[in-house]
């Protein structure tokens, strides 16, 4: 039997598929919760003591960042590693909610200090949302921590915060880091590095004459993170690479012309056009989109996209398919195409799976990486609450820690800013329930 090569498009979304078989486990958890009820009521009087009770009893987010006490906010820390999902919830909230005078200084702390490897991990996460200019300090020095974790957020710092003077360093590890979640984060930070405002200079070359040359040599799954981040950073130096490796069939196929589509060069056309004469079907959903990104026969290819989801929805076995339409739908979002995330909200809200878990994780990346669409998006939906637990669903799937700090730490801050009453305040405080931040 041929073996699907893993790529991290697909590796995500079997994860988010296999969450179907999940299931039954969670009944037996249910079981278990049972019996875990008078432990609970007890946490709950603990979190009362940490200044958590009233904000839970109302629901009502706090309408600025709030005060604790030292000995409060070190205790949350503490167990932003803790085994229990609700406990670390509540610490995260926390922290997330302290005035940053307060909250900066401990997470340095203990992102430079703490033994639990973990709750670094978690703090450097939650540094993030704080817009502290000692973060970077914090971000350089992780990026040769031997936590995995650490590395894998400090390279996500740097792919949205570009600084040339870090090609160096980057050029180095590259030759040398191969763990599976850290690669990756590695060249999209090169990646934004060649195509941004630091992408002067010899060193910002060398950066890009790194990434051509990945295209073509290592693993599939190392290459396909390469191929995506060249298309979602518009690398017009690298069509001729990635033109070639849509050219030939295969497991990176799909890559390459989703990344020639994104990239906008409208020399890729022929290519584009030639493979959706012989590529497989499973090809297909990537190549449409491309060309759509393309600006030919955009409405066709969008409407292609739709039809094969809902056909993929009535007809269980055709996963990769389904999994294409979906990866398609969320790309065109991402381009500024709101009927595009439109359609996976009304495809996916009533679905079930294995429909519905690549769906949510489609969703989930557009409002990671197109906040300001799916905001407008989720303000015009007049019953918001099926599209905001799919979006949950999906949120529960992605791995992206730094992002979705982001993404967190956005909603926060623009629920503070927004007038009370206001209808965005009332989104803001609805998805901060919703997702449990």
């Amino acid at each position: 039997m041929k073996k699907t090569p893993r790529t991290p498009r697909l590796q995500r979304t079997q994860r988010a598929v296999r969450r179907e078989s999940s299931l039954v486990f969670l009944c037996v958890l249910c079981t278990l919760c049972l019996l875990c009820a008078e432990r609970a009521a007890n946490g709950c009087a603990e979190r009362a003591a940490n200044g958590c009770a009233e904000s839970a009893a109302s629901g009502q987010e706090p309408a600025a960042p709030q005060t604790v006490t030292a000995a409060q906010l070190q205790a949350a820390i503490g167990k932003l590693g803790d085994l229990d999902y609700a406990a670390r919830t509540t610490a995260s909230r926390t922290v997330r909610r302290t005035a940053s005078a307060q909250a900066v200084p401990a997470l340095l702390q203990a992102v430079a200090e703490q033994p639990d490897g973990y709750v670094r991990f978690r703090a450097l996460v939650l540094l993030t949302g704080f817009n502290d200019p000692r973060t970077k300090d914090s971000m350089r020095e992780s990026l040769v921590s031997p936590n995995d974790r650490l590395r894998t957020v400090a390279y996500s710092f740097f792919e949205h915060n570009p600084d040339r003077a870090m090609a160096p360093q980057f050029l180095t590890a590259l030759d040398k880091e191969q763990a599976e979640f850290v690669r990756p984060a590695l060249v999209r930070a090169m990646a934004a590095l060649a195509a941004g405002s630091a992408a002067a200079g010899d060193d910002a070359a060398r950066v890009r004459q790194a990434l051509l040359r990945e295209v073509a040599r290592g693993e599939d799954f190392f290459r396909s993170a390469v191929i995506e981040a060249l298309g979602d950073y518009k690398a017009q130096y690298a069509v001729d690479a990635l033109a070639a490796v849509a050219k030939l069939e295969g497991p990176l196929q799909d890559d390459a012309a989703l990344a020639l589509g994104k990239i906008g060069d409208k020399r890729a056309l022929e290519t584009l056009a030639a493979i959706q004469r012989t590529a497989p079907r499973q090809t297909q959903p990537s190549i449409a989109t491309a060309i759509c990104l393309l600006g030919v026969n955009c409405e066709s290819h969008e409407g292609y996209l739709v039809d094969v989801l809902k056909f993929a929805d009535k007809n269980r076995g055709f996963q990769e398919l389904l999994r294409g339409a979906a990866g398609g739908l969320a790309a065109l979002a991402l381009a500024g195409h709101p009927e595009a995330a439109r359609a996976l909200v009304e495809i996916g809200v009533p679905s079930s799976d294995p429909t519905r878990a690549p769906v949510a994780l489609a969703l989930a990346t557009v409002a990671l990486r197109n906040t300001a669409l799916m905001m407008t998006m989720l303000e015009k939906l007049g019953d918001r609450e099926p599209a905001l637990a799919l979006l949950a669903e999906g949120f529960d799937m992605l791995e992206e820690d730094l992002d979705k700090e982001r993404f967190f730490a956005f909603a926060r801050r623009t629920y503070w800013e927004s007038p009370d009453s206001s209808p965005r305040r009332a989104l803001m405080q609805t998805l901060i329930g919703k997702l449990d931040f």
